[in-house]
């Protein structure tokens, strides 16, 4: 599966999470029902993914972590706040050329409208 394919039913599982529980709760609550309806649809996720800094050729554990890793190609940053920052955007790129990603995705739960609140990111390589 490519990662256009992987996302297209990323966004199908966020809209079903979102219609379910509405805007208002914590990420992590959207987080675990996220994880079980990626599961559903067949998909190998893992959760909070240890994402170490390298720095001048030292590995550096300081405490990173991408929110999700959906068939280890596509990264997902979860978050549940009034409005989203540009920080947000630059943090899914980094974290895109942290760990080798190609694609990466941004979502706000804490919304009116869940289509609008569904970003891709693309780290160049």
């Amino acid at each position: 599966m490519t990662e256009n394919e992987i996302s297209y039913k990323i966004r199908g599982a966020i809209f079903n999470v979102f219609n379910t529980l509405g805007p208002g709760l914590l990420e992590s609550a959207y987080e675990a029902a996220l994880i079980y309806e990626l599961r559903k649809m067949g998909l190998d996720v893992d959760s909070q993914v240890a994402l170490p800094l390298i720095y001048d050729e030292i590995k550096m554990d300081v405490g990173y972590r991408i929110d999700l890793l959906v068939e280890d190609l596509v990264t997902i940053e979860i978050k549940s706040v009034e409005n989203l920052a540009e920080v947000h955007h630059k943090q899914v790129i980094t974290y895109l050329k942290l760990s080798g990603k190609k694609l990466g995705i941004l979502v706000n739960f804490n919304c009116s409208r869940i289509d609008e609140s569904i970003y891709r990111k693309v780290n160049g390589l």
